[in-house]
């Protein structure tokens, strides 16, 4: 082999080392690479993970919050219903006990006067009065109020028309006796005034 070949074979053998140790190197790096690469997608997997599971744990937490709620309102409202129920059947039941605490001492009053014996014509209108003032203060006491309308102008929402009489003396349309007292128990009629009533004179 002359010189000049074993100066080529020398050039091209220190061409394919460089070659060689330069693939080298760029595996190295590329392994490198690979291996952060691979560490940086584990660590954001890993925070991914611990988020899903943060959330998840805070949604189980507020779902055990709105369950409470549920069945505490859920509680108070039964309670409501059965304390609402109770007093219906109490309002129909006692209803009238105030009624019947009013009317208790005009019941007394008359078994009093009853019990008087050989009691003369004025003693029973004088008992009588009195029981009569006692159901007119029971009357007051329970809200029912008197309708006397003689000399006003007839109402036939609180008024019964039974007749009609010609007068000159007041304007047509003019209650002018009343047969019947009306009462009212709060503004609620219970009874009309059963009226006379007047009209013009032909």
């Amino acid at each position: 082999m002359s010189a000049h070949e074993k100066a080529n074979t020398t050039e091209n053998d220190e061409i394919n080392m460089n070659q060689e140790n330069h693939q080298e190197l760029q595996e190295e790096h590329a392994s490198g690479v690979s291996s952060e690469q691979a560490s940086t997608e584990n660590s954001t997997g890993n925070e991914a993970d611990d988020s899903i599971e943060a959330q998840l744990a805070r949604a189980q937490a507020k779902a055990a919050e709105n369950w409470d709620h549920f069945v505490r309102s859920k509680a108070e409202m039964d309670n409501l219903r059965r304390r609402n129920a109770k007093d219906v059947e109490n309002a129909h039941k006692y209803g009238i006990e105030k009624f019947a605490s009013e009317l208790l001492p005009v019941v007394d009053g008359m078994e009093l006067g009853l019990a008087v014996e050989g009691a003369s014509a004025e003693s029973l209108r004088e008992g009588m009065e009195l029981t009569m003032k006692m159901v007119q203060k029971m009357m007051e006491n329970l809200g029912i109020e008197e309708i006397n309308p003689i000399n006003e102008k007839f109402n036939p929402e609180k008024h019964q028309a039974m007749s009609m009489q010609p007068s000159a003396d007041v304007e047509p349309n003019t209650v002018i006796a009343v047969m019947q007292k009306g009462y009212l128990l709060k503004d609620r009629l219970i009874r009309p005034a059963m009226v006379m009533v007047s009209k013009a004179v032909e």
